[in-house]
Order: structure tokens, then sequence, then C-alpha cells
């Protein structure tokens, strides 16, 4: 079922990867921008009590264009509220004005299905180090914490 979530102002997008699955994140990357535009990038690592780095920058048209094209692919893969079914322990959400598509929304076809394409398992890891790439590239100056 997909979320009720507001989506943001039309033609923006936001895609959120956090680790782990659950509980408390400790490695968090954000990019929040519009189709055809550069976007905004912004990784935080936590300590347990708090942030304790944060990192900024902006990702290129081009990359922006890119990383869409592959998010996009989200749509329709299996999800579920309390497991890790891409074997990742990584929670990705993607927001946009016609797509809101989360790894840890309840989909109740997930509940019936034991074991994950190989090949939606593949993408889904492929989409997950494309994020960490941009931030490790894009994300690298000091924000204030």
């Amino acid at each position: 079922m997909p979320r009720q979530v507001a989506p943001p102002p039309s033609g923006e997008f936001q895609v959120v990867l956090s680790k782990p699955f659950s509980g408390a994140p400790t490695h968090q990357i954000e990019v929040i921008g519009e189709p055809n535009r550069s976007a905004s990038i912004r990784r935080t690592e936590y300590n347990g009590g708090g942030k304790s780095s944060e990192k900024k920058g902006d990702v290129p048209t081009d990359d922006v264009k890119e990383l869409l094209s592959l998010v996009s692919r989200l749509r329709g893969f299996p999800s579920h509220a309390s497991k890790d079914v891409y074997g990742l322990d990584t929670k990705v959400d993607f927001n946009t004005f016609e797509i809101q598509w989360g790894n840890a929304d309840d989909d109740s076809a997930a509940d019936v299905v034991n074991e994950i394409a190989g090949e939606q398992k593949d993408d889904f890891k492929r989409i997950v180090d494309s994020i960490e790439a941009l931030a490790r590239t894009f994300a690298k100056q000091d924000s204030a914490v």
C-alpha cells in the first residue's frame, strides 16, 4: 500500500538513505532538488548522542538526472515495514509529486514474497551504492551541526 504522505511541491524530489534499516540512524544521506537542476546533498553521521558530523554540497544536473533515473526504477519494488527484504540493512525513501516509495513501507505483497528476485536486490544495491557515491563525491563542505 502506498504511503499516505504529502508529496513535495510540484517538481521537487527528495531521496533519503538511512542506515541501519530500523532503529536510530548511524548514517543518513539526503538529496533534495528539482529535476533538470542541481540538487543539495547532505551526509550526516550520528554517534548515538546526536549528530557527530555533517557534510553538504551540490549535485550537478547530469548526476541528478542519473539519480532520478535509477531511483525511479524502485517504483513497484516490494517493501516491508519491519524487515529489510533486500539484505543491506539500509532504508531508502524516494518522494516526488508522482511517486512516494520506501523499502520500509507497509506492502502486503511483500508478506507473500519470501524471496525477493535477485535482479531486484541487485538493482536496489546499485541504487544504494550510487547514492553513497554521490555523498562521497559532493558532500564535502562542513555543515553547522
